[in-house]
């Protein structure tokens, strides 16, 4: 049976019935798959119902289906009607917390040795140095290694998704009595670098004055390049690959004797994982640039996006080419907003190579345009753009003692909350669709909802209403995973955590 064309019906049984006689191309029924769930989402029949709300001390975290709260002490899974618990934690020491985590899914591709790395983990950092691997489907720990006894890590990120990760330090500063006496401390960070599926150590990398200079603010690591943040707004990107290839002195295995450590075990307490990159001289740089904010890399052909970090040029946002640094025709992009929070300027995480520029009250969505071989620079155009509903303010009137009638004028905010104001973008890849969370203020409380928008054309598709208050003054977060809605806003000392579900309306 040959798969629909587009624009015909889609439904389930059509789906299944594919599925009993098999198809060639796996991606298609995944992509007809989607298609339903698209368009059961946007039904008018069916609506997004608040099911749950949990409050918690401590941060909150979702990600594929799972709410991690108390430093991840407790996991709820989401897949159901209401979350419900997946496991707790039995209560920890301070020592012993979660201070941040990953969530890792095993590939497809290949055959692993053990059965347990085909399923989900969590894989988490915890305050005494230790990296373990939990199941993420019963908290049990499968495996843990020890850092170092001597550099503290407290974050994880990911390098190549689901592919390698790393594990960054604390930033090391300078104590005044070594400054005293003049004693120069020429480490500044590190980050221990790991493959995953199965878990094994790159190494630990020293990030040093002596190869990077002085100034060093954050390091971060992604897609194989290093940038390296100063506190003069400059930034500069070094190759992860070369770096390893020059400056590795040996090869570790986990759980294998290393000399680097006199013949002690790697991973295993109270030893850990010995700095085997250090890098001794400057190594050549990919690519430097001064920023407000730091720099995006993106697009297609690759440009860069900075903002000068001049404090007359806050909110001008320049679109350039990576290559040259040619400013594209139209590359400066600037809304002129008068509002408490900045505009924010990014490439579209749909690797369309298109950019979101987010104001108060107006959303652009532009694109670069490119001829190959062309001496011509690039060219951003506007591919449509979004703007919310206001009403316009009157002056402010006073009346005088002798009854004179005087007018103020001044300018309103473009995020004032008696206006419609965008205050979250979210691009959900899998249904292709703009998730913006949208306030008002025409009631006293304060109100939110959420705007569907098509990704290629920006309609609007439908509007889901926000039980409880939004109050601009807290922070907040918004995630959308297909049936599901997360909503997480931090009240003072508190996270709460409200969860929507899909449900039928019945009439």
């Amino acid at each position: 049976m040959a798969p629909p064309r587009r624009g015909s019906t889609f439904n389930a049984a059509e789906l299944l019935n594919q599925r009993s006689r098999g198809i060639r191309d796996a991606g298609t029924l995944s992509r007809l798959c989607l298609k339903i769930l698209r368009s059961v989402i946007l039904d008018e029949n069916r609506s997004f119902v608040k099911v749950w709300s949990k409050t918690s001390k401590s941060a909150i975290m979702y990600e594929s289906g799972r709410v991690y709260c108390e430093n991840y002490q407790n996991c709820y899974s989401c897949v159901h009607d209401q979350p419900q618990v997946l496991y707790k934690f039995p209560k920890k020491s301070k020592q012993q917390k979660i201070e941040d985590a990953l969530l890792c899914q095993s590939p497809l591709d290949k055959t692993l040795s053990s059965p347990s790395e085909h399923k989900p983990c969590l894989l988490a950092l915890t305050a005494d140095n230790w990296l373990c691997r939990i199941s993420a489907e019963t908290g049990k720990e499968l495996q843990r290694l020890y850092l170092s006894p001597k550099y503290k890590f407290r974050y994880l990120a990911w390098n190549n998704l689901q592919e390698t990760f790393y594990a960054k330090s604390v930033h090391y500063k300078e104590s005044p009595f070594a400054r005293q006496a003049g004693v120069s401390q020429d480490a500044v960070m590190h980050l221990a670098i790991f493959h995953v599926f199965p878990l094994q150590i790159l190494g630990i990398l020293e990030i040093n004055k002596k190869g990077f200079g002085s100034g060093i603010t954050d390091v971060v690591l992604s897609q194989g390049v290093l940038a390296v943040s100063y506190s003069n707004k400059s930034v500069r990107l070094y190759s992860l690959e070369h770096i390893v290839q020059r400056y590795l002195s040996e090869e570790l295995t986990l759980g294998q004797q290393s000399p680097l450590l006199g013949h002690r075990t790697v991973g295993d307490a109270p030893f850990g994982v010995p700095v085997n990159i250090q890098v001794t001289d400057p190594p050549p740089l990919l690519f430097e640039a001064s920023s407000h904010n730091g720099i995006q890399i993106g697009g297609y052909p690759w440009h860069y996006i900075y903002t000068p970090p001049h404090k007359k040029q806050r909110g001008t946002h320049y679109i350039s080419s990576l290559k040259d640094g040619t400013l594209a025709t139209n590359g400066i992009q600037n809304m002129d907003c008068c509002s408490l929070e900045s505009e924010v300027i990014f490439f579209h995480p749909g690797d369309t190579g298109r950019v979101l520029h987010i104001g108060p009250s107006t959303i652009n969505v532009l694109k670069i345009k490119s001829e190959l071989n062309s001496p011509l620079p690039s060219e951003v155009v506007e591919d449509f753009s979004l703007t919310t509903h206001r009403h316009s303010s009157s002056p402010r009137v006073t009346v005088t003692s002798s009854g004179r009638a005087v007018r103020s004028r001044f300018r309103q905010l473009d995020d004032d909350p008696m206006q419609e104001t965008f205050r979250l973008l979210e691009y959900e890849d899998e249904l292709d669709l703009l998730v913006i969370v949208v306030t008002n203020g025409e009631d006293e409380e304060g109100r939110a909802h959420v705007r569907l928008h098509d990704n290629q054309t920006g309609r609007l598709q439908r509007k889901i209403d926000l039980v409880e208050p939004w109050d601009e003054t807290y922070s907040h977060e918004l995630l959308f995973d297909k049936d599901t809605i997360v909503h997480i806003e931090q009240k003072s000392s508190n996270f709460c955590c409200h969860v929507y579900k899909l449900r039928s309306i019945r009439k």
